[in-house]
């Protein structure tokens, strides 16, 4: 069969780990997979073992990178703390919840449940590590790995590597669905033209554009998620 067990997108986790001399200064990579003992690695093995402790293949949607108030914080993108405990079933003493997360479960559970989404779906990210960086206030707020040009260059090689990891881990899909139609989708399209990864790759806005910007047009947009990842 296809795909791997639990424990092989657990190693995943557990083996992430960035150069920082790679990093521009004021950025530092955001990573709750380095210390096998924390929380965020109990939530991301509970998390596999639940729901993908099987052989089955299953399809790719990958975001951008790790939030501060999501991933960054449960180990599992576009999951925080109340999606994991009202969808997954996961409970923990964390307390933290991203509006990607909010919209995420919703087409979630219109796909037919977390049991259902993730036997057919695996969630990763083009950038599977976060970023911070320091602004002017002199606080560390999140940033995309193409916010910055040299970031970005810098990061490709590892970019790439881990992409063809999850291509692995689901048992090499020919096709990805992207969420970000915009800087995510064009890097994402021209690393594909170069390296041959998929097929095809489908944008979707990505959620958080989706609640900041289109909120009144959310239940269309569950729609046309669902139409999508359905197909």
């Amino acid at each position: 069969m296809k795909g791997g067990e639990a424990q092989k997108f657990i190693d995943f986790y557990q083996q992430l780990a960035l150069n920082p001399a790679v990093l521009p200064q004021r950025v530092r990579v955001m990573n709750p997979y380095q210390d096998p003992n924390s929380e965020a690695m109990r939530l991301v093995k509970a998390f596999h073992l639940q729901f993908f402790n099987d052989n089955h293949p299953r399809k790719l949607l990958v975001g951008i990178n790790p939030g501060r108030h999501g991933a960054g914080v449960t180990g599992i993108p576009f999951t925080d703390t109340p999606a994991l405990q009202e969808h997954c079933g996961i409970t923990t003493p964390l307390e933290t919840r991203e509006t990607s997360a909010t919209f995420v479960y919703e087409f979630i559970k219109a796909y037919g449940g977390a049991e259902v989404f993730y036997q057919d779906w695996f969630i990763g990210g083009v950038c599977p590590l976060g970023f911070l960086v320091r602004n002017k206030k002199d606080n560390w707020v999140n940033w995309n790995y193409y916010d910055d040009r040299q970031l970005q260059e810098n990061v490709t090689p590892f970019i790439l590597a881990k992409l063809q990891e999850q291509i692995a881990l689901c048992g090499h899909p020919t096709q990805c669905v992207v969420l970000g139609t915009g800087k995510n989708f064009k890097f994402l399209n021209q690393l594909n033209k170069q390296h041959a990864l998929f097929e095809k790759i489908t944008p979707l806005e990505h959620p958080r554009y989706v609640m900041q910007y289109k909120l009144k047009q959310k239940e269309h947009y569950i729609a046309k998620f669902l139409e999508v990842l359905t197909a």
